[in-house]
């Protein structure tokens, strides 16, 4: 919190929902500070979120993990940017700032796919916005550096993480420089980030300059000078990707193959006058590591001074919900797990999650329900193949993608065990699995196990996939199945319910204007709605957000991985009739649709017949359908307000 919100009124001893006390959170203060005896924080962590100690939340885990190792650290949540000075309130760290936009892109936070300003923010007190600024990684990173000129700067979380290196801007529609570049700060730490800061924490403390520390798995920095840098790739440089489209898609490419830390290269980016180097990735946690990292003392709540304003709205979807896994094999084109968490699956312990279940139970405000076990995909609860393991991820090949890889190794017995555990725990009514399921890798398994588990204990009425659309064009550019694999997944999904006696639904997730999406494809995908009956309320449109493959396809219109050129939806018009198509129904839309249908040939669906989608005449009506602005597609890692956070 900044300066303007951390004083300590008649409040400052309040108890926040769950009845937490301050003194549980990390120091926010210069009265904190006093209290507890500190007169030098070793690190000082800025985020653009509210302050939550909570484990869904990336700040809580990296200052948590630092304070278990013997280090200080205090708290700056969501600072007045427009006030340097609520930057150095608790004072000059001794060893760093540590600096993190939130827990989702400061960009896709603020602004629709549309462009349009959101009209809430949910990791801000209250729901309330304009809590941080646009580009909030660099504009904090600047800020500080203007007030501490020799303080070592650390950036981290998601902003950072997939802006790396260079990177397609959405919301200037152009190519910008990486992070370091203008921001100030001296090293970023991406991806998760546990075992980076860890040692650049050590380094730090042990008296090396923040210069030297040019060689921790999981950190880019700057150079003038590569001749201490080796078994490094050199990237086509800002000028070349600038010049030439295809040169960006070649160099995601090379970055996309060096995701993995066995695997991973040094990657060099020339900025002219000096250099980016990527170091390879760190090592994905162990599950003994997840462990410890998952019982810290977290308050598991909101820090107390958020309780006039209602709260932070975010930690609701995750308070009661457990994080089981990281990573995912799954590939998806507009997913940016890749390149932040990897493909590596990473989980915790049985008795890890138990624990956690128990402490939960405990809590004055739960009421019986376990919101969701699981992670970026419940399913996927081991590695893919042993190989995995010893050499890392496969730099060319998917595991599921276009054609399951014959090394996968299919099996969700340990995770429907898992979930037969967690329903035996006392005072637990129920335990939800809402992260996403993979359908594909579901079907893969000859077992029923694991669906007779989800479908008899594990859902509540409704369960939400992802087949993202169904014209087996657009789904291979998305990295998806072919649709048929899905249509197989709610056969069999219809027969467990029936067999149970139970009558519960499929909701799909479906992406408008993705990359490789033609008119023709959207009709496609409004006729399958139409045979099943099923309307959304609301529409997810293509979001463009930085690294991911869809991005660089809507972007170059070239697919990065194979080298083909992909058609791409640009045109506002275009994208708004392939929208409309998804909610054909609605009278609003009916210009836009009819529209839409001429200009691809497919009269034949205008008139009053039962195969037709709209009618030929209609009475006059507003504006046409609304685009969902809160679960925007493709907004990396599918970053949506309230979603798990991720560090």
């Amino acid at each position: 919190m900044g300066k303007e919100s951390s004083g300590r009124g008649e409040k400052a001893h309040g108890i926040p929902q769950g009845g937490v006390l301050r003194e549980k959170f990390l120091p926010v203060s210069p009265e904190d500070l006093r209290e507890r005896g500190i007169s030098q924080l070793d690190f000082v962590y800025v985020s653009g979120d509210a302050y939550v100690d909570h484990p869904s939340f990336g700040p809580a885990i990296i200052t948590r993990l630092l304070q278990d190792h013997g280090y200080t650290v205090g708290i700056i949540a969501q600072p007045d940017w427009k006030n340097p000075d609520s930057f150095s309130y608790l004072g000059r760290p001794r060893l760093a700032f540590l600096v993190s936009a939130g827990n989702m892109d400061s960009m896709v936070n603020h602004y629709t796919v549309s462009k349009k300003r959101r009209q809430t923010d949910a990791y801000s007190p209250g729901g309330k916005t304009g809590r941080r600024p646009d580009r909030a990684a660099q504009v904090y990173s600047s800020l500080i550096r203007s007030q501490f000129r020799d303080v070592p700067i650390i950036l981290g979380g998601i902003e950072a993480s997939l802006r790396r290196l260079a990177h397609y801007d959405y919301w200037s529609d152009s190519l910008k420089k990486s992070l370091l570049c203008d921001s100030g700060a001296d090293l970023i730490s991406y991806g998760m980030g546990e075992h980076s800061i860890l040692e650049i924490a050590e380094a730090l403390n042990a008296g090396l300059p923040i210069s030297e520390i040019t060689y921790v798995p999981g950190t880019c920095f700057r150079t003038r000078d590569l001749s201490s840098v080796y078994d490094a790739v050199l990237l086509p440089s800002y000028e070349e990707l600038c010049r030439d489209r295809e040169n960006y898609a070649k160099s995601f490419r090379i970055q996309f193959q060096n995701t993995d830390p066995c695997s991973g290269k040094r990657l060099i980016e020339s900025y002219g006058s000096f250099y980016v180097v990527q170091n390879p990735p760190a090592m994905p946690l162990s599950t003994l590591e997840m462990d410890d990292v998952y019982s810290l003392p977290y308050a598991r709540t909101y820090h107390p001074d958020y309780e006039d304003a209602g709260g932070i709205p975010a930690l609701e979807e995750v308070r009661f919900s457990i994080v089981s896994n990281r990573g995912c094999f799954g590939g998806c084109s507009f997913c940016a797990l890749t390149f932040h968490q990897g493909r590596r699956i990473q989980t915790r312990s049985d008795d890890s999650i138990l624990q956690e279940e128990v402490l939960i139970s405990k809590d004055p405000l739960f009421r019986g329900y376990i919101h969701d076990v699981g992670g970026p995909t419940a399913n996927f609860h081991q590695p893919a193949c042993k190989k995995q393991l010893k050499s890392g991820v496969c730099p060319k090949r998917e595991c599921l993608f276009p054609e399951p890889c014959k090394n996968l190794e299919i099996s969700e017995k340990s995770y429907a065990d898992l979930l037969r555990k967690m329903r035996e725990v006392p005072g637990v009514k129920k335990v939800f699995v809402r992260s996403g399921v993979r359908f594909d890798y579901l079907l893969l398994d000859p077992s029923d196990d694991f669906l007779k588990e989800l479908v008899g204990h594990h859902i509540s009425g409704q369960l939400k996939v992802a087949p993202e659309h169904v014209s087996d064009r657009v789904l291979r550019l998305m990295g998806k199945p072919p649709h048929q694999v899905y249509l197989k997944f709610a056969e069999r999904y219809l027969r467990m319910n029936r067999a149970l006696g139970k009558k519960q639904y499929l909701v799909p997730y479906l992406i408008s204007s993705h990359p490789g999406s033609q008119m023709e494809d959207a009709v496609e995908l409004a006729l399958y709605l139409k045979s099943i009956h099923h309307q959304p309320e609301q529409v997810q449109d293509f979001y463009p957000t930085p690294s991911t493959v869809s991005t660089v396809m809507y972007y170059t219109g070239i697919h990065p991985l194979t080298g083909e050129k992909v058609y791409v939806p640009r045109d506002p018009h275009e994208k708004a009739m392939q929208r409309a198509l998804l909610q054909f129904q609605d009278p609003k839309n009916h210009d836009l649709v009819l529209e839409a249908l001429k200009s691809c040939g497919r009269e034949d669906l205008i008139g009053d017949g039962p195969g037709c989608l709209i009618r030929k005449g209609r009475e006059k009506h507003g504006k046409a359908g609304k685009t969902d602005d809160t679960s925007d597609a493709g907004a990396g890692s599918r970053q949506r307000p309230g979603k798990r956070a991720r560090r």
